[in-house]
Parts: C-alpha cells; sequence; structure tokens
C-alpha cells in the first residue's frame, strides 16, 4: 500500500501580459491578457510508507510547485493526488495531523518568544495534552541535541540550533509523511551532518516516510537510496540513485599524482582530462576501459600515486539536467 501517490499531476499558472507606460496600464486595467506557465506537467509516481526519497531539480523545475500540491497548499490544474488515503487540497483536520512541510527558508517559530512557547502552541492546536507534550519535546530535544535551547529567545539561536528547532515545531504531532524543502539551507557542515543523522533516525524510530528536496548532494546520498528527478516541470527519472550512478556515468574518475607536470595534450589518451594542475591531474575513463588504461599510464608515467573513484554525484546530476534526459 502506498503512502502518497501522483498521477498525471498538473499545473499551469497564468500570468499577466502587460504593456510598459501609461497606455500599457489601461489597457491592462481593462483588457487582462494572460499567457500560460506549465509548471509542473503529468508527473506521475508512488512512495512506499517508511521511504525515503530524493526530490532533485535545478531552480524552476517544479520540486516546490509539486510539494505544495501534496500538501494541499496550491489546487493541481489536473491529475489526482493522494497522501496517507487524504486528498491534499481538501486540507481535511486528519490529513494535516499525518504531515508537515518543512521549509529552509521559512520559520513558524515566534522571533522573540522561547521556541518552548511557540511548542506550547503548536501542542494545543494538535491537541496533545501536557504529558504527551514533555515526553515529545524530551524526547525529541535529545535526539536534536537542543537540551537548555528551548527556552532562550529564537532570535538568540545559531541558525544550526534555529533550524533543529523548527524541525521539533514541525514533528512535535508526529506525522507519517515530512515534506522537507531544503531543510539544511545556509547552515555549515557540522549542523548539515547533525540534521541528516537526526532525520535518519527520526525514519528509522518512527517509521516515517520522508521526500527530501536539497541542492546538498550530501544530504541526498547519506539519506536516500532512491531519487526522483524532474527537469522543467517534468519527471524525468524515479529509481535507485545507484543505477543513475551507472546508467548516466559509465566512466571512473582517476585521479593521478605524477613526479611531473604534464600537459593536457599528454593525457588525452588515455581519456577525458577533466583538470590539470601542475603534477596533478583527474580523468574520466570507460569502466570497461579502465583496467587495461590504468596498466598503461603506469607503464608510461611516473606516477607517485593514483586513485580510482566514482565522480562525483553533483557532476553526474548537471549532466543530466545540462541534456534533460536520462539515457
Amino acid at each position: 500500500m502506498t503512502i502518497i501517490t501522483c498521477d498525471h499531476l498538473d499545473k499551469v499558472y497564468p500570468v499577466a501580459i502587460k504593456e510598459p507606460g501609461f497606455k500599457g496600464t489601461l489597457s491592462h486595467f481593462f483588457q487582462r491578457q494572460h499567457r500560460h506557465v506549465q509548471a509542473v506537467q503529468a508527473v506521475s509516481f508512488q512512495i512506499d510508507p517508511g521511504e525515503v526519497v530524493g526530490f532533485l531539480g535545478p531552480n524552476g523545475a517544479g520540486k516546490t510547485t509539486t510539494l505544495k500540491m501534496l500538501t494541499g497548499l496550491i489546487h493541481p490544474s489536473d491529475g489526482q493526488v493522494r497522501v496517507a488515503g487524504h486528498i491534499p487540497f481538501r486540507r481535511h483536520t486528519k490529513f494535516l495531523e499525518k504531515i508537515t512541510l518543512v521549509m529552509g527558508q521559512k520559520q513558524q517559530l515566534l522571533w522573540d518568544l522561547p521556541a518552548l512557547d511557540s511548542l506550547k502552541i503548536n501542542a494545543a492546536v494538535y491537541n496533545i495534552g501536557y504529558r504527551e507534550f514533555q515526553h515529545r519535546v524530551d524526547e525529541l530535544s535529545e535526539m536534536l541535541s537542543l537540551a537548555g535551547k528551548l527556552t532562550q529567545p529564537v532570535r538568540k539561536l545559531s541558525l544550526g540550533e534555529r533550524m533543529k528547532a523548527e524541525l521539533l515545531a514541525a514533528l512535535l504531532h508526529r506525522p507519517q509523511v515530512l515534506f522537507l524543502d531544503e531543510p539544511t539551507l545556509g547552515l555549515d557542515v557540522n549542523a548539515q551532518v547533525s540534521v541528516r543523522e537526526f532525520l535518519r533516525e527520526y525514519n528509522q524510530r518512527y517509521g516515517a516516510t520522508i521526500l527530501l528536496t536539497s541542492h546538498y548532494m550530501a544530504d541526498i546520498t547519506a539519506l536516500c537510496d532512491r531519487v526522483l528527478l524532474i527537469h522543467q516541470g517534468q519527471l524525468i527519472y524515479d529509481g535507485a540513485l545507484n543505477q543513475l550512478m551507472n546508467r548516466f556515468a559509465p566512466f571512473r574518475e582517476v585521479k593521478l599524482e605524477l613526479t611531473q607536470p604534464h600537459q593536457t595534450s599528454d593525457l588525452e589518451q588515455y581519456g577525458e582530462v577533466e583538470e590539470v594542475m601542475g603534477r596533478e591531474a583527474r580523468l574520466l575513463v570507460r569502466r570497461e576501459d579502465l583496467t587495461q588504461t590504468v596498466s598503461q599510464i603506469l607503464a608510461d608515467l611516473q606516477v607517485l600515486d593514483l586513485t580510482i573513484t566514482d565522480p562525483p554525484i553533483e557532476e553526474i546530476i548537471g549532466r543530466v539536467f545540462q541534456s534533460g534526459k536520462v539515457t
């Protein structure tokens, strides 16, 4: 049984067309014209309970629009969507109790009040009793390492502490489905790692379903086995992250440290030269040619060190979006 189902989901926005100047303003007032922008087009996918799925796409691809339709903030133009057994845009109370939406650039905590005061408001909204409220706050505070921080005004918390407090507020009612839009946006490396570890533990402890968008690929590789790629409003890939890497990056990255500098032209016979900096170089070599190519490099060049890795996931995803399709 799936917990999230999208079937040919569309969203079209009417955008007003207005010519500059007084004449354009007058014409716009009396005879308004529009053009239609297709933000999301025929997006279909299913997510099972407990899955952690990455939702990736360049800016303007339709990620946030899709999340807003899944949470019922906007009405789809066409298609069907069900989340936790509900139609989101009807905004039934039972549905709202089962989901949460966290946006890294938005906040729900009151700036000048201690976070604990905002949490008490959330508890009243979701009809959580005092003892259960205390239990949940204590549990989530321990998981997020926020002990002693919730009584401070939100404005005095660091950015990482504020993001953790926002997560605590969003999860106080223990939703079944988490929609996370850039939850680590702007955080330093340590805070990002802390948030990822919390989300992994929360998923394992409560079996929550997570749909995660992020521009930090480390978030995706650390949490998600499956990814959805959206480009220009269309879903172009739905599957395992490692399969995407194998399909779109049929090569390995070879890093070389040589005894003396070489020109790019000296190394092109071994593979696609990504970078040459002094005595160091990076090459892309097709997987099926790897053994023979490495043997040839060792025979021809004076090598101090040689490392073979998969290309960075950022480069692979970037190539997918540049082509607009998965080949």
